[in-house]
């Protein structure tokens, strides 16, 4: 091959890793931002731990979030544990099933 050839290899090498790898990376961050700025108090969440709870105070990074029945069962969390989200009035979740 001539040097000319190298590159062209060398730069679709380059495209298929960034189509395959960094691209779709970036959008699910992007989706995950949307999702934790639309996260409100009194919204129900499903926790990276795989536990629902209510959330009942927030910060900039925070949430409080209530678990079950019992008022005392309250544990703060950042909020990027947070993976779904169901708004109070909607029967429709907003996060991902996985």
């Amino acid at each position: 091959m001539n040097a000319v050839g190298w590159i062209i290899y060398v730069v679709a090498i380059v495209a298929m890793f960034y189509f395959i790898g960094v691209r779709p990376s970036q959008q699910e961050r992007k989706k995950q931002q949307e999702l934790l700025a639309s996260v409100a108090v009194g919204d129900t969440v499903l926790t990276s731990s795989g536990f629902y709870g209510v959330i009942i105070d927030m910060t900039d990074d925070t949430v409080i979030v209530e678990f079950g029945n019992n008022k005392n069962c309250r544990i703060p969390m950042q909020k990027v544990a947070i993976v779904q989200i169901e708004k109070p009035n909607s029967g429709s979740s907003s996060g991902d099933k996985k």
